[in-house]
């Protein structure tokens, strides 16, 4: 169609991690943790309180604050109650469907006591 460009939104992806492993290194895979996506624009706008959180890059032995942009973020249980409230509070959330997946997916993990696992762009 001519005049008609569809943007690319850039998504990043969380999921539940249901057996967390200390020594194992963590690799991509949407699927096996049932990921949900937003689009990236929205961690930009949360980045401020996202840097607060204790997670980890990629295994458990390495302790970070915030989300691995272009990586692998492991994020504790510990962290899930300050992330959903970052979530919650954002405006967009009654718009936008995929934040309220997200809301329920950190819901879920806090209820189960779960790792979340976020895979960057």
């Amino acid at each position: 169609m001519e005049g008609y460009r569809q943007e690319k939104m850039i998504k990043t992806e969380f999921g539940i991690i249901e057996d967390i492993e200390e020594t194992r290194e963590y690799f991509y895979d949407s699927k096996k943790y049932q990921c949900v996506c937003i689009d990236d624009d929205y961690i930009d706008d949360w980045w401020n309180k996202l840097v607060l959180l204790k997670t980890y890059f990629h295994s458990l032995d390495c302790p970070e604050f915030g989300l691995a942009r272009w990586g692998i973020t492991l994020i504790p249980p510990e962290s899930l109650p300050g992330f959903q409230d970052i979530v919650l509070s954002d405006k967009q959330i009654n718009e936008d469907v995929h934040l309220r997946e997200l809301a329920d997916k950190i819901r879920d993990a806090m209820n189960g006591n779960k790792f979340m696992i976020h895979f960057g762009v």
